[in-house]
């Protein structure tokens, strides 16, 4: 049976998740989810009576073998992909730096880096300039508390010399969703010219599918997505031919699992991928429109008790419209420091109430274009196990920080 029906159920949902058996609120879970408990359990089950190495001929050889293999069949199934065109790794910071030295790009072609990215998204790029004398176009919105990426700034950037385009889905500070479809149309207008997509911010929030975007290159975290500590690289058919092989020299070098796996997929967690599908069902769609609903009833009551408040100032969308935001949402409060009200609000939970402060590896979003510093935002992020009863206790425990609005 799947847990999640298209009435949504709090209780059974959380029932499946064995860290919420505590007394602790989870609002941080932008830096990532907490773990199925069937996911946990195939783990421990791996460990326990298959963890040898893959490919042996012998029964527990075949056994984990297969395991891993469903592993990778469920992983690319989540995404509407082929199992040919995703690799597995620790995080989506590696797998991009991984990726940045498979691609190779003539001298002198330009690379359009967005500025509201995780600096996953940017870091291995701005090198990858670097290394190859390739120019870099910067797609940064103008200055402002909700800055989005559109697709006719984009234009503006394209020319004949772009091979490649970078950005997010959804930042994990602003929480705001950028039209990917219409991004990917833009820079296809360009032949040869690849867009990656950092989805990490979004992926815990809506059902994703590649084929219907398309995406060249997109990455996000299964640890964020209530399943193991690793994440997912997908490429199409035409940027797969584009990645060069990092493999030893005599394995097989077709698929992107071949070209950039380099033996990262550890066994054990991609074999409990499929449990994290097992989770929403033989429906997916009807679970994630569910979700959706329930998150926008989270983000909605926080967001009408932020709005409300002449001293704070929410960076990113201020709708709670979930066509166009996540429940993730960062604000800042006048003449207080996001570290300072973030702390009082742990000594008035004893710890229990779990938001944070800062600047989340974004930091050219919050510098360049927020103006703010180091201090960051005040950032909650909620997913569909979160409920209503606790950003109801949030808000009290602002009121009595911030005092009354």
């Amino acid at each position: 049976m799947p847990v999640i029906m298209s009435s949504f159920n709090i209780a059974t949902a959380r029932e499946k998740f064995p860290a919420l058996n505590q007394p602790q609120v989870f609002f941080d879970n932008a830096g990532g989810s907490q773990t199925l408990g069937t996911v946990i359990d195939s783990i421990c089950n791996y460990l326990s009576k298959t963890n040898v190495q893959l490919g042996a001929s012998y029964a527990v050889g075949k056994k984990s073998t297969a395991s891993y293999e469903s592993g990778y069949a469920a992983a690319a199934k989540y995404i509407n992909a082929s199992i040919d065109s995703i690799v597995l790794g620790s995080s989506t910071t590696s797998l991009f730096r991984t990726l940045s030295f498979a691609l190779s790009f003539p001298a002198g072609s330009e690379i359009i880096i967005s500025k509201v990215d995780h600096e996953a998204n940017i870091a291995s790029w701005v090198d990858l300039a670097a290394r190859q004398n390739l120019t870099i176009k910067w797609w940064a919105p103008k200055a402002g508390t909700n800055p989005k990426l559109e697709v006719f700034d984009l234009k503006d950037l394209l020319s004949e010399k772009t091979v490649l385009v970078t950005c997010t889905h959804a930042s994990n500070i602003l929480g705001t969703i950028h039209d990917i479809a219409a991004i990917a149309e833009a820079v296809h207008t360009i032949p040869g010219a690849l867009l990656c997509v950092d989805a990490v911010a979004y992926a815990p929030h809506r059902q994703i599918d590649v084929k219907a975007w398309g995406v060249d290159f997109y990455c996000f975290s299964w640890y964020k997505v209530y399943g193991p500590h690793m994440s997912m690289l997908y490429a199409s058919p035409l940027a797969l031919k584009s990645v060069k092989s990092l493999g030893h020299h005599f394995n097989p070098s077709s698929t992107l699992q071949d070209k950039l796996g380099l033996a990262g997929s550890c066994y054990e967690l991609t074999a409990s991928i499929p449990a994290v599908l097992a989770y929403f069902g033989d429906k997916p769609a009807e679970s994630w429109a569910a979700i959706e609903q329930h998150e926008g009833k989270l983000q909605g009551t926080l967001l009408e008790y932020l709005n409300a408040r002449s001293d704070v100032t929410i960076c990113g969308e201020p709708s709670a419209d979930t066509k166009k935001r996540v429940c993730t949402i960062g604000f800042v409060v006048k003449g207080r420091k996001s570290k300072d009200v973030v702390e009082a609000v742990d000594e008035l939970s004893n710890g229990e109430m779990g938001i944070r402060w800062g600047t989340f590896y974004s930091v050219r979003l919050a510098d360049e274009i927020l103006g703010l510093q180091y201090d960051g935002v005040v950032r909650v992020s909620m997913v569909h196990y979160n409920t209503l009863d606790e950003v109801k206790q949030l808000i009290v425990l602002f009121d009595k920080v911030l005092g009354k609005a």
